[in-house]
């Protein structure tokens, strides 16, 4: 009896041209605004460093990395970021330009409302951090780009459910760079308003992937399904509305926020549940070699037998580890002829989002992007940043 609605919003066009390593954005949909800048320069690539952890010995261990320039795209270094109210309102897109004033604190953006997994995301990235809610995806990458905040740390991937599929897309479409990751242990508790039971419950909100990952429990309980933007939100949503039919699939810190009771913990279907989150910042950080580095990359290619083999190949040869590849459609191109005038025929175009584990200052890492380079279509350096261990 298990019925699920979904209300995520369909993604904006990428639109980008075909090269080598650049690729053309799009307009935003507002003006940046005007404001003077009090911080000194370069406090942004501070930061940035510091998200690496860099000391003197891993900087003198990277000086022999050679043309990061033509693979890392430029950025201002000035940076200006706000204090918010306690309890701040979810920023959309159409708030920014007006969200701007000065503070001292680090502020990450994350999509969600207070108690989302995104919100303990951020926190374990960047402790002691004012966590901004951003009410969609693409408002937390704005928010960065337009110097609301600081850093913006998102989703990417998930054991159970699979990628993230908008986060893939909002990469390519903007400027942020990745610097680091961080992996967050799911926990899904079932909550409701207090005095409610088990068994009074007719429905449960939350969000799509949450349902999935609690399927075989909610089955059981014979729950229908509803799915909402967040976890988090789902939770708001039963307490503001004193619902006494409907639970929430949340996390305990969400029934704490919001006053809801847990009726069951640990509800999801596989204990091994692992969100990875992107922290994304303006600047990329220096890569180093002083700890393990990962690197994310995209690139495209022309259509031809061996081709894809030919690509990953170039990282085989020098012993390089592939740790995930994800193809998403071309967007401003997604169809393309056959090149055979004899049949006609039209095949898919892709983009393929690579991670690897080597750091850019490696120059094994540096001539496998060379040897791409050399066929690929397009080629994009998303991020060189350290790989996050505390889950292993």
């Amino acid at each position: 009896m298990a019925t699920a609605t979904s209300n995520i919003r369909s993604p904006s066009i990428i639109l980008f041209g075909k090269g080598t390593v650049s690729y053309q954005r799009t307009a935003a949909p507002f003006q940046i605004p005007q404001f003077p800048l009090n911080r000194p320069r370069f406090s942004a690539l501070f930061a940035s460093l510091h998200d690496g952890n860099n000391n003197d010995d891993g900087g003198n261990k990277v000086t022999k990395a050679v043309g990061l320039e033509e693979l890392f795209e430029d950025s201002p270094y000035d940076v200006v970021s706000k204090d918010s109210p306690f309890h701040p309102r979810p920023l959309s897109s159409t708030q920014l330009p007006n969200s701007v004033s000065a503070g001292s604190r680090l502020r990450v953006a994350y999509q969600g409302v207070r108690g989302a997994y995104s919100e303990a995301a951020a926190e374990k990235a960047y402790p002691n951090c004012e966590a901004v809610p951003c009410d969609q995806f693409d408002a937390a990458f704005e928010a960065v780009e337009k110097w609301i905040v600081d850093r913006a740390v998102l989703p990417i991937e998930n054991s159970l459910g699979g990628s993230i599929h908008r986060n893939y897309d909002l990469l390519l479409r903007h400027s942020l760079h990745i610097v680091g990751e961080v992996k967050l242990a799911v926990r899904h508790c079932l909550l409701a308003n207090h005095g409610v039971r088990v068994e009074d419950l007719q429905r449960v909100l939350s969000h799509p992937q949450a349902l999935a990952q609690c399927e075989n429990t909610l089955t059981k309980l014979g729950l229908s399904r509803e799915a909402t933007d967040d976890t988090a939100l789902a939770a708001k949503y039963v307490a503001f509305n004193k619902l006494k039919d409907t639970g929430a699939v949340a996390s305990s810190s969400a029934a704490k926020i919001y006053g809801l009771n847990i009726l069951a913990e640990d509800v999801q279907d596989d204990c091994d549940n692992v969100t990875r989150f992107l922290m994304l910042a303006r600047e990329p950080i220096i890569p180093g070699v002083e700890k393990p580095f990962k690197t994310s990359i995209v690139f495209s290619l022309e259509e031809g037998p061996g081709v894809l083999f030919k690509a990953l190949a170039v990282f085989a040869l020098r012993q390089i580890n592939l740790t995930k590849i994800e193809s998403r459609p071309l967007r401003n191109q997604p169809l393309r002829a056959s090149d055979d005038s004899n049949n006609g025929s039209k095949y898919f175009d892709y983009l393929f989002y690579v991670d690897f584990e080597a750091s850019m200052a490696e120059e094994r890492a540096q001539n496998a992007l060379r040897h791409l380079k050399e066929f690929a279509t397009f080629l994009r350096v998303l991020g060189s940043y350290p790989v996050d261990t505390t889950m292993l």
